[in-house]
């Protein structure tokens, strides 16, 4: 599509994504849920961006002109919207983020009723809309104007729901419930994005000391050298403060890294492996089985296969994840980025949800966090982006293929190459997991050469 992609409608501020865009996402939106009798309900949020005030004021505009009524949460995280979007019945929800991505980046998530990334169909209707292929919407007039409400309430809601998660789970176990987290010194990395304060009052109340940083958003300054993009800086805090764990989050929240008690990055395989041997040791593991996609790590695969888990490998993006546990009911799924989805409580990847659940697998442990994930060895891993002509060329040439064939044949079951197209830009991406990190160098240069040689590579 030419404006939405994987994860909405995502380009520079003014630039690729502009107040005009904004305005007639808005005008679209507003339009498509009225009906006899129905005023449509959107609930919209926004992380820390300078530019989310103009594409909020925007979106808005559209909506009310439409005759659609906005809920206006303000800065808040991705998946709240999600969840708010259930809990109390909008049409659907709008989150204005670029998630990872630098300030000047901005985005627009559209999320259906049912919580879930709205529909391509819908989408490409919107970009003709965009473009002028389909005509204006009526304008609401007179009563039928749509309005706007102040709902920052609904974040309550939300931490509230996240909270009661963690104390029905401790009475359950016949933990504390009030403060379970008492004694525990948590550092967080907010990312000066959507969690600065929603994740630092949810620990706070369930009784954790709190050591945050990178929680004072200045419109420009989301992400930079932060965040679970930047996980030394919070292994520097784990290490200078001597904090039990620690949490960093993207600029949404839709994601979570955490580091032990040792200084060791616990990334999205290290949470799958935790939170899926705590779920099953509690019967909540739906089939035995966790989603990963194909990037996760061959060693969780066999970590999972001592733990007599089974597992199933989708493309990578969390929309495949989302889908195959959605069709399945399975309980875990995610990548290896930190965005997990525990499909018990929410339908999304959520940051600060992860981070509990670690919390809560901790718990049940009794012992250091950096214990927990001895049983799972990370074998190295290398990835290349290759620029080419011409993607389809290049995966279907027989040289290429063959090479492909001897590099997995070498391999064997001590390690994998990954050879696939990018989604987005031309490029073949050539992973190698091996035994050595030499193992993966020499296997990665070997398919690249082929593809240099057969004249695929752009130089």
């Amino acid at each position: 599509m030419k404006y939405f992609g994987t994860d909405g409608f995502r380009g520079e501020a003014g630039v690729t994504l502009t107040v005009e865009h904004a305005y007639r996402v808005g005008r679209y939106i507003g339009s498509i849920y009225a009906r006899e009798g129905h005023r449509p309900r959107i609930v919209i949020g926004k992380d820390t961006r300078i530019s989310g005030y103009m594409l909020e004021n925007a979106l808005v505009s559209g909506l009310t002109a439409s005759g659609s009524d906005a809920y206006e949460m303000y800065v808040t995280t991705t998946p709240s919207i999600s969840y708010m979007v259930r809990r109390k019945g909008f049409d659907c929800g709008i989150m204005i983020s670029a998630s990872h991505n630098p300030y000047f980046d901005n985005g627009i998530k559209l999320i259906d009723g049912a919580g879930f990334k709205l529909s391509a169909d819908i989408e490409e209707q919107i970009e003709k809309y965009i473009d002028g292929e389909l005509p204006d919407p009526p304008f609401a007039v007179r009563d039928a104007i749509g309005k706007c409400y102040d709902y920052s309430r609904g974040k309550d809601t939300y931490t509230d729901y996240l909270e009661a998660i963690v104390r029905e789970s401790c009475e359950e176990a016949g933990r504390d419930v009030k403060t379970p987290f008492a004694g525990k010194t948590v550092a967080l990395d907010l990312a000066n994005g959507s969690a600065y304060k929603l994740a630092v009052q949810v620990f706070e109340d369930l009784g954790a000391l709190v050591i945050p940083r990178n929680r004072e958003p200045m419109g420009t300054n989301i992400n930079r050298n932060c965040g679970s993009t930047h996980i030394d800086m919070l292994q520097q805090l784990v290490y200078d403060t001597g904090a039990d764990v620690g949490f960093a989050y993207d600029g949404d929240a839709d994601r979570c890294l955490a580091v032990d008690d040792e200084g060791n990055v616990i990334d999205g395989d290290h949470i799958l492996y935790l939170c899926a041997g705590y779920l099953k040791k509690h019967g909540k593991l739906k089939d035995e089985t966790v989603v990963t996609t194909v990037m996760s790590n061959i060693g969780l695969y066999k970590a999972f296969d001592d733990m007599d888990i089974r597992y199933e490998r989708t493309p990578v993006g969390d929309k495949y994840v989302s889908e195959n546990m959605e069709k399945n009911g399975y309980s875990i799924g995610g990548e290896q980025s930190g965005h997990i989805i525990f499909k018990e409580h929410a339908v999304t990847g959520d940051g600060i949800l992860t981070s509990l659940m670690i919390m809560l697998a901790w718990l049940d442990a009794e012992r250091p966090l950096s214990e927990m994930t001895s049983g799972l060895t990370i074998y190295p891993q290398l990835l290349k982006n290759v620029k080419v002509a011409n993607k389809e060329a290049a995966m279907s040439d027989p040289d290429v293929i063959l090479i492909a064939d001897e590099v997995s044949d070498e391999l064997g079951a001590s390690g994998r190459l990954l050879l696939r197209e990018s989604g987005t830009e031309p490029l073949i991406r050539v992973m190698v997991e091996a035994e050595t990190e030499e193992m993966c160098s020499v296997n990665v240069e070997r398919v690249i050469d082929v593809l240099k040689k057969k004249g695929h590579v752009v130089e």
